[in-house]
């Protein structure tokens, strides 16, 4: 092994860990500022990396501005950005919760990817460099001098944070109102400007190193805003307070991952089927995340904020037979009735309410923003395949077998991230999806690779329950009407679990752990056990619904269970209600391919990524307006009706008359 090669790989990768540095240091200063993990920042790179390719080369507008000009507007436009986040979305959820915060930036990574999506297209594009183009010798090799140069920009801007937040006033005013918010206001502090003001400095710079290393990395709507999930790893070993740390570690992320690179070209490394064995690098930050979780603390710094930590509302599940008998009768009328387009849609829905089961256990109980829902449904599917395929084990032991690994899978996160709660499973899980995105889901040996990967049609007992099965509905095509059947049938027996699990002592003891696990605690609730419980049973519902998404398309992929496409799911999971069964029903109608979005592109054209968007805009208008969701205002208003009508009828029964 050659280590100057090592030295020259590491080298290598300082442009790829100045980008993961600035993006750091974006989440660093929004924390900071106002308390919020900003998932969004790595979209603000790419919203300022796009900015800047578009003006200086006149696409979409024919003009092509001046490297000086084009730097001027993307400062123009990041601004434009920082403001309407803070006063948009992070100042009217000021007293919310912290999960509902993180919901809410959730809805802005979705938001700026499906915006970048419809304006750009999702191809690559390379951008026009802004550094110099020269090149230096190193070990007897040429290196690209912008190498260099950009580290040594995020560095200088880490110096000038670092004096401008330990010596101004503003620094100290910082520090003041993030540690006693109520203090900071009584002593004239404005908790709002600062907030802004930081918000501004994390859009300039995360938006700034954007435009800088585009030239390095290649604009990318999917890549480049995932790129937070590295940042979020060297932001946890800054325990989300230290410039320095995160740069460092950012940098240093950088280029492991690009020796990591190096390595995978000798023979003893391991390979997939002859080939490098792809996701090293997603599995090393998520290895890494976990390292910093027990090296720095699993909890984040605290915070004297002003918060009002209601919580959605999570009511009792009311009429369930009369509720399951209605829907299930109109459901089948039409899954008989629809077209073949429509029919299709309409399962699509049902599979994508049965997956949000899962998160009203983990995250709509238990309070735990679980994001590896959805790749633990594909852990199921991919198994199924590989069972059928190798084995020629069929239904319905596949399903059961594929289910009961996506629970053991579950169950060992849940293992890995115990001492982790809230804001920080929801990043450690972020960094699990795209792990096994990457490493297990494009691996030929695991997962399907770049291909599909073929799930035989279920059928027991000579009966086909699968798309193709003998009785194609009124209008004779495929999908058969049985297979939705059979998927409204999963969805109706998992819906009345979880709802009379609501309704049970786990239930119970659910809901005291998300309110407060230490007074949970205190009261004899086993917290740990509780939480194993609610990742059992959410994995094994996210298990069944990646069986039945591999039975509906006949195979699995790895687009249909990636992190953009979770996080959508988690979007339209609280848009619907993330605490209610009812909610999920809403949320699948409404998911992408799903039968509102389906009709949406079929009558006006509007496409997939609009649904994205609409996803997006939707889980932030939910959470600053309406936190219940669709459901949990349904419910509100049926209440408020009683409460009308109770008066009323205590006349009548004491007069003998209405009044």
């Amino acid at each position: 092994m050659d280590w100057h090669q090592i030295l020259l790989f590491a080298i290598l990768g300082l442009g790829a860990g100045s980008l993961i540095s600035g993006i750091a240091i974006g989440v660093v200063l929004t924390y900071r500022g106002s308390g919020i993990i900003n998932l969004a920042t790595g979209a603000v790179a790419m919203l300022g990396g796009y900015s800047y390719w578009s003006l200086k080369t006149g696409e979409y507008h024919g003009w092509h501005a001046p490297t000086a000009v084009a730097l001027l507007l993307t400062l123009v436009v990041l601004v434009v950005v920082g403001v309407l986040m803070e006063f948009v979305v992070f100042r009217p959820l000021r007293t919310a919760s912290p999960l509902a915060k993180l919901a809410a930036s959730l809805g802005l990574l979705l938001v700026a990817q499906a915006s970048v999506s419809l304006a750009f297209g999702i191809q690559t594009e390379t951008q026009p460099t802004v550094l110099p183009r020269g090149t230096v010798h190193v070990f007897g090799s040429v290196v690209p001098i912008d190498r260099f140069i950009l580290p040594a920009i995020v560095l200088f801007a880490t110096l000038a944070l670092s004096i401008f937040f330990k010596l101004s006033r503003f620094g100290l005013a910082t520090r003041a109102a993030s540690e006693n918010e109520v203090g900071a206001m009584l002593i004239g502090l404005s908790p709002n400007q600062l907030a802004l003001v930081n918000t501004l400095l994390a859009t300039i710079v995360a938006g700034g190193l954007g435009v800088l290393a585009a030239s390095i990395t290649e604009l990318d709507p999917t890549a480049l805003p995932l790129q937070v999930v590295p940042a979020l790893t060297a932001a946890l070993f800054a325990r989300f307070t230290s410039f320095w740390v995160a740069v460092l570690v950012g940098l240093g992320i950088g280029m492991l991952e690009n020796i990591l690179y190096y390595l995978q070209t000798f023979s003893w490394f391991p390979t997939d089927h002859g080939v490098a064995m792809p996701g090293i690098q997603p599995l090393l930050v998520f290895v890494l995340m976990i390292v910093a979780m027990f090296v720095r603390g699993t909890n984040l710094p605290t915070r004297g904020e002003l918060v009002d930590r209601r919580l959605p509302l999570a009511p009792r599940a009311e009429h369930l037979l009369r509720t399951s008998v209605v829907g299930v009768a109109a459901a089948v009328v039409a899954l008989i009735v629809l077209p073949y387009d429509f029919r299709q849609a309409l399962i699509t829905s049902l599979l994508a309410a049965i997956m949000c089961l899962s998160l009203v256990v983990i995250t709509g109980f238990v309070g735990q923003i679980s994001i590896v829902q959805l790749a633990l449904a594909g852990i199921s599917g991919f198994l199924i395949s590989h069972l059928a395929v190798d084995h020629g084990v069929g239904f319905p032991w596949g399903m059961l077998i594929g289910a009961c690994g996506a629970t053991v899978f579950g169950l060992g996160i849940a293992v890995s991230a115990l001492r982790v709660r809230g804001v920080s499973l929801a990043v450690v899980t972020l960094a699990g999806a795209v792990a096994i995105e990457q490493f297990v889901f494009l691996s030929t040996t695991w997962g399907g690779g770049s291909s599909s990967s073929p799930v035989p049609e279920p059928k027991i007992f000579g009966l086909d329950l699968g798309p193709y099965g003998p009785f194609k509905g009124v209008d004779g095509k495929v999908p058969s009407p049985v297979f939705g059947f059979f998927v409204l049938a999963m969805l109706v027996l998992l819906g009345l679990f979880v709802a009379n699990a609501r309704r049970s002592t786990l239930g119970q003891r659910m809901l005291a752990v998300r309110s407060n696990e230490r007074a949970a605690a205190a009261v004899g609730v086993n917290v740990r056990n509780v939480k194993l419980a609610a990742f059992g049973i959410s994995a094994f519902i996210a298990g069944i619904a990646g069986a039945l998404y591999g039975y509906n398309f006949s195979s699995v992929t790895v687009t249909r269970f990636s992190a953009l496409t979770a996080l959508s799911l988690i979007a339209f999971a609280y848009v619907g209600g993330i605490t209610m069964v009812a909610g999920t029903l809403f949320a699948g109608l409404i998911s992408v391919e799903g039968l509102f979005p389906y009709a949406l592109e079929k009558w006006f054209g509007i496409s997939g990524n609009w649904a994205l968007l609409f996803g997006g805009v939707a889980l932030i208008a939910t959470l600053i307006q309406n936190p219940d969701g669709v459901a949990g205002a349904m419910v509100r208003k049926r209440h408020a009706r009683k409460e009308r009508r109770g008066p009323r009828r205590r006349v009548v029964l004491l007069g003998g008359r209405e009044s």
